[in-house]
C-alpha cells in the first residue's frame, strides 16, 4: 500500500508518498480500513519536524490521527461493523495511508449526507471541541465561551457545538475576514485582538466575563484568559501555537476559584479515547445527520501532493481543516 512518509525531520521537501509494508494481522476487536480520506493537523506538521513523536507502537514516519473510509475486514469479536461499513474516526498515528488497522471502539459510521472528504474533517476538531468544553469543561446552555483561533478546525467545530447548546460564543482570529465568516455559524461577538490585546475587547462586550474559554494558541494568552474568565470560570489549554511558557497570579485564580485544564487526545489510552468517540457518537453525530453541524472541510489536496497541503496549512490561510484524499 502507499501512505505519506516522513523520510527524515525537518522541512516539507521530506514529504514522501510511497509503498510501504500493508498493516499487520487483524487482533480481536479490529478492522481493516480502506482510508478514502484523512484530515491533517497541525499535530502533523509538528511531526515532520520531530517535535511531536507519537505513542509507542505507532510509526514516527506515518502521521495522521484521523480518517474517513470503508472496512474491508472485520476481525473476531468485532460486534457493531461489518464488511463495506463507512466508518470514521481517530487513532494516535498512522492514518495517512492506504489501509490502517484499528480497534472497533474508535470508530463511528458516517452519516448517509456526509461524503469521505467531509467526514474526514470531522472526528479530531469535533471529538477535541466536544470533549473538551462539554465533558470537560461543562458548558451549559446559556453560558459564555470564548474561543481562540475560531477560524481553525477545532474553533469552528466548538463555535458550532456551543451554538447548537445555546452558549453566546466569543471569537479571537487574527484576520477580520476569517472572523466574518465565523459569523455564518453564529460567532456571537468577533474580537482581532489588537497588539495582542482581546480582554479589553471582551470585558467590553460582555457583563463580567465569559465562563469557558477554549485556548488553542497558548502562552501568549494566558495572563488575559485569566482576567477575562468569570469566578468559577474554566480555561482549556488545548494548543501551543504560542508557546509554552507564560506568567501566572496565583492570585486571580484563587480569587476566582478558576479551574484551568490542559488536554490533548493523542497521548491517552484506547480506553479513554473510546470514552470520547462514544459520546461523540452519541451526542455529535446525530447532529450531523440532521444538518445541525457542518464538515468544515477548507482544502482538498491529493495524498500525492501533501506537501503543498503541509505548505497551506502551515501559511495560516486555510479556515476549517485541509483534507488528503486517497
Amino acid at each position: 500500500m502507499k501512505a505519506v512518509y516522513i523520510k527524515e525531520f525537518g522541512g516539507v521537501e521530506n514529504l514522501e508518498f510511497r509503498e510501504i509494508d500493508d498493516p499487520a494481522a487483524l487482533r480481536d476487536g479490529e478492522v481493516l480500513v480502506r482510508v478514502r480520506a484523512a484530515g491533517l493537523n497541525r499535530a502533523d506538521l509538528l511531526q515532520r519536524r520531530g517535535l511531536y513523536p507519537p505513542p509507542a507502537g505507532y510509526s514516527p514516519n506515518i502521521p495522521g490521527l484521523e480518517f474517513a473510509g470503508e472496512i474491508e475486514t472485520v476481525g473476531g469479536s468485532v460486534e457493531n461493523f461489518k464488511t463495506g461499513d463507512r466508518v470514521f474516526g481517530i487513532t494516535a498515528g498512522e492514518t495517512q495511508a492506504e489501509k490502517i488497522v484499528i480497534d472497533e471502539r474508535l470508530l463511528t459510521k458516517i452519516p448517509d449526507n456526509l461524503n469521505f472528504i467531509e467526514a474526514a474533517a470531522v472526528p479530531e476538531a469535533f471529538i477535541t471541541a466536544h470533549d473538551a468544553i462539554f465533558t470537560q469543561a461543562e458548558l451549559k446552555s446559556g453560558e459564555s465561551l470564548l474561543i481562540h483561533a475560531v477560524g481553525s478546525g477545532v474553533g469552528l467545530a466548538a463555535l458550532q457545538l456551543a451554538k447548537a447548546r445555546g452558549v453566546k460564543v466569543f471569537g479571537t482570529s487574527r484576520t477580520a475576514e476569517k472572523l466574518q465568516r465565523c459569523k455564518e455559524f453564529g460567532l456571537d461577538h468577533a474580537i482581532v485582538p489588537k497588539d495582542g490585546n482581546f480582554a479589553d475587547a471582551v470585558l467590553a462586550s460582555s457583563n463580567d466575563g465569559v465562563d469557558v474559554v477554549l485556548d488553542l494558541v497558548g502562552a501568549a494568552y494566558f495572563d488575559q484568559n485569566v482576567r477575562v474568565l468569570k469566578t468559577r470560570g474554566r480555561l482549556m489549554l488545548v494548543g501551543l501555537t504560542s508557546g509554552a511558557k507564560a506568567e501566572f497570579d496565583f492570585g486571580a485564580a484563587l480569587r476566582k476559584r478558576l479551574k484551568i485544564t490542559g488536554t490533548v487526545l493523542r497521548g491517552r489510552s484506547t480506553e479513554e479515547k473510546a470514552e470520547a468517540v462514544a459520546s461523540f457518537t452519541k451526542e455529535v453525530v446525530p447532529l450531523f445527520e440532521t444538518g445541525v453541524l457542518k464538515a468544515n472541510a477548507d482544502k482538498v489536496f491529493p495524498a500525492n501532493n501533501v506537501r503543498a497541503a503541509h505548505a497551506y496549512l502551515e501559511s495560516n490561510e486555510s479556515f476549517g481543516k485541509v483534507v488528503l484524499e486517497f
